[in-house]
């Protein structure tokens, strides 16, 4: 997967500037309300759904009681109820964008990314166009201090045992990829080694990317911005080459 970890970085990057806490929080309580009424169980130990929701809610260290206020308010059958979208489409310069979000108003949403597309210089499409620029990956990020005193040949082939397709080194962090068929593999293979993800998800990655000037990336990136301010909006995948000039850009 060469050239990932340039754009996991900088997704990384970006969402530290650009997020807000609230936001995270309010997506991490969506899924909890999707796991838990899909998964028909307020119980992580019977819930594979919400136990990852609740890990994830951990790794952005969210209160306990928001968690367990979460829990409980999702629990309730007269509660709200959200549901999961997919919205494909390109942006100016042929830039692949997939958006998710999680609404309990898809007339909304679907107006509002619509809108977005629009004003933005760019198409909405129909479900299931970007299906080959895109493959769906397991991705785990685990803060190198918690690897600390570990031997870090013999955890590497812990991790290839437990389904790693390619594990990325940088100083602050170590990001473990794998298929999307592997992602419960990796999930039990971290609990056996007692090593708690600081996120773990599945994420879009694009299989090549496309290389545009700074003028067009800029806009580009003034759009999934658009779009990511959007309440219903949990996230952006993009095909861009995202070049040293763009990093400096959004510096």
């Amino acid at each position: 997967m060469s050239g990932h970890s340039k754009w996991s970085t900088i997704k990384r990057k970006k969402g530290a500037l650009d997020a807000k806490r609230g936001k995270i929080f309010t997506r991490i309580i969506k899924e909890i309300n999707i796991a838990i009424k899909e998964g028909g169980s307020p119980d992580p130990d019977s819930n594979p759904r919400l136990r990852l929701a609740i890990a994830n809610a951990k790794g952005v260290n969210m209160p306990k009681d928001n968690i367990s206020r979460a829990i409980k308010k999702a629990s309730d059958k007269d509660g709200e109820s959200y549901q999961e979208i997919f919205y494909e489409g390109y942006g100016p310069a042929g830039i692949a964008l997939f958006v998710e979000a999680t609404t309990d108003n898809i007339n909304r949403t679907v107006a509002n990314v619509r809108s977005i597309y629009s004003k933005g210089g760019g198409n909405l499409g129909t479900n299931g166009s970007l299906e080959f620029i895109f493959d769906r990956k397991g991705v785990f990020t685990i803060p190198t201090a918690a690897l600390e005193g570990k031997d870090m040949d013999e955890f590497e082939m812990e991790l290839i045992d437990g389904g790693a397709e390619e594990v990325e080194k940088e100083d602050d962090v170590v990001t473990i990829y794998t298929s999307f068929e592997d992602f419960g593999n990796m999930q039990k293979k971290l609990e056996e080694l007692n090593i708690e993800p600081e996120s773990q998800e599945l994420q879009r990655i694009p299989k090549t990317t496309q290389e545009v000037d700074l003028e067009e990336g800029q806009k580009i990136l003034n759009l999934i911005e658009k779009f990511e301010e959007d309440d219903d909006v949990n996230v952006v995948y993009h095909n861009m080459e995202m070049t040293d000039e763009l990093m400096e850009a959004m510096e």
